[in-house]
């Protein structure tokens, strides 16, 4: 099994930067798909990055050229380096990973507590 711990999230204005970190532990995130999720106020959990253990990326539209997920398997963390943030971008970020890159939710078999990011005007 796998823990996995958020770290990263606070307030920023507008168009500012962030990046998140998960850092992990009792297993190695090379062996695993790792995703960040976000859920605002009021709406679905988003999957908004995805990384596999191949390294192979991809991004929801609503992420896309701001937003850049990576790994350091040495330091057995994920990232998610996030730019030009906007007010939507405002939510709980959760990593997860999981024995394969999940289409649904639910499938993913380990998460971690979430980290909150504020992005205001």
């Amino acid at each position: 099994q796998v823990q996995l711990m958020e770290s990263g999230g606070g307030s920023v204005q507008t168009g500012g930067s962030l990046r998140l970190s998960c850092d992990a532990s009792g297993s190695t995130v090379s062996r695993y798909c790792m995703a960040w999720f976000r859920q605002a106020p009021g709406q679905e959990r988003e999957q908004v990055a995805t990384i596999d253990s191949n390294g192979g990326t991809s991004y929801a539209d609503s992420v896309k050229g701001r937003f850049t997920v990576s790994k350091d398997n040495a330091e057995n963390t994920l990232y998610l380096q996030m730019r030009s943030l906007m007010a939507e971008d405002t939510a709980m970020y959760d990593c997860a990973a999981g024995h394969s890159c999940y289409n649904y939710q639910t499938s993913w078999e380990f998460w971690g507590q979430g980290t909150l990011v504020a992005v205001s005007s």
